[in-house]
C-alpha cells in the first residue's frame, strides 16, 4: 500500500511539472503570435513592447530575441538625437548577443549582430568602425552560410562590400594596423551581385533597389541607375520609410535624367 501510494506521488508530481509547464508557455505562446502580428504590421513601438513581455515568462526565447533587437535597429534608426540613437543601437546589439547565445546556429541573430554592428560603426571613430566591419562580415558570412536565401543579409553585405571597396585614405592606412587586417577581395562589382541576391530573394524591398541605384550612379552608368530606379518606384508602399525612400528614388531618377539629357 505504501509503495503504491509512493508511485502515485511520483507520477502526480511528474503530472505536474508538465502540466506547468504547457501552462507557463500558454501566455508566451499567445504573446509572441500577437508580437509577430505588430511586428509584420510594422507597428514596432507595440510589437517591441509585446516581445518584451514574451521575455518576462520565457527570458530564452531566440526568436523574440532576434526580432526586438531587429525592432531596436528600426526604432533606433529613426532618431536624430544621438544619445538617444545610441541608446536603441546598443540594446540592439546586446539583443543580438543574447540571442546568440541562445542559438549559436540562427542565421537570423547573425544578421541581427551584424546589422547592429554596422549602424553602431555609423557612430564611431576610425579604428572602431574597422574593427566593426570585420565583424560584421563574419557574421554575415555566417548568416548566409546558415541560410542562402537570407534577403537582408545580402542587402548588407552588398553595403558592406562597396563600403570596403571604397574605404578613404585615412580608412585604409589604419585597416593596415587591425589585427589580420580587412577581409580582402571588396568590390563594386560584389557589392551589385549581392544587392542583386538580395533582390532575388526580396522583390518588395525598395532598400535594396535604392542601394543598387546609388552603386551604379558612383560607377558613372546612369543607364543601369535609371533601370533600377524605374523598377523601384513601382513597388507598392507600406511603411513611412518606404515612402521616404520612394521619395529619395524619384528625386534620383530626376536628378540622373538631367545628366543623360
Amino acid at each position: 500500500m505504501i509503495k503504491t501510494f509512493k508511485v502515485f506521488i511520483l507520477v502526480l508530481g511528474a503530472w505536474l511539472a508538465v502540466a506547468g509547464h504547457a501552462l507557463a508557455s500558454l501566455p508566451s505562446d499567445e504573446l509572441l503570435k500577437e508580437a509577430n502580428r505588430l511586428y509584420l504590421e510594422y507597428k514596432d513601438g507595440e510589437a517591441l513592447q509585446k516581445f518584451e513581455l514574451v521575455l518576462t515568462f520565457d527570458s530564452n526565447n531566440y526568436e523574440a530575441l532576434y526580432k526586438l533587437s531587429l525592432l531596436d535597429l528600426r526604432i533606433g534608426s529613426r532618431f536624430s538625437d544621438e544619445t538617444q540613437r545610441l541608446q536603441f543601437l546598443t540594446s540592439a546589439r546586446d539583443y543580438a548577443q543574447k540571442a546568440l547565445s541562445v542559438n549559436a546556429n540562427g542565421a537570423d541573430a547573425h544578421y541581427a549582430m551584424a546589422a547592429a554592428l554596422n549602424n553602431l560603426s555609423l557612430m564611431s571613430g576610425v579604428k572602431e568602425r574597422l574593427v566593426n566591419m570585420k565583424l560584421v562580415k563574419a557574421h554575415l558570412d555566417k548568416a548566409l552560410a546558415l541560410n542562402p536565401a537570407h534577403a537582408d543579409s545580402w542587402q548588407l553585405l552588398g553595403r558592406w562590400y562597396y563600403k570596403a571597396a571604397n574605404l578613404n585614405f585615412f580608412e585604409c592606412t589604419a585597416s593596415k594596423f587591425i589585427s589580420g587586417g580587412l577581409p580582402v577581395g571588396a568590390s563594386n562589382y560584389k557589392a551589385i551581385q549581392s544587392l542583386n541576391r538580395s533582390i532575388e530573394y526580396n522583390p518588395s524591398n525598395i532598400s535594396s533597389y535604392y542601394d543598387l541605384a546609388i552603386i551604379y550612379r558612383d560607377m558613372k552608368n546612369p543607364v543601369k541607375s535609371v533601370e533600377v530606379l524605374e523598377k523601384a518606384i513601382m513597388l507598392q508602399l507600406v511603411t513611412s520609410d518606404d515612402l521616404e525612400l520612394s521619395r529619395r528614388c524619384k528625386a534620383l531618377l530626376h536628378n540622373l535624367g538631367k545628366t543623360a539629357a
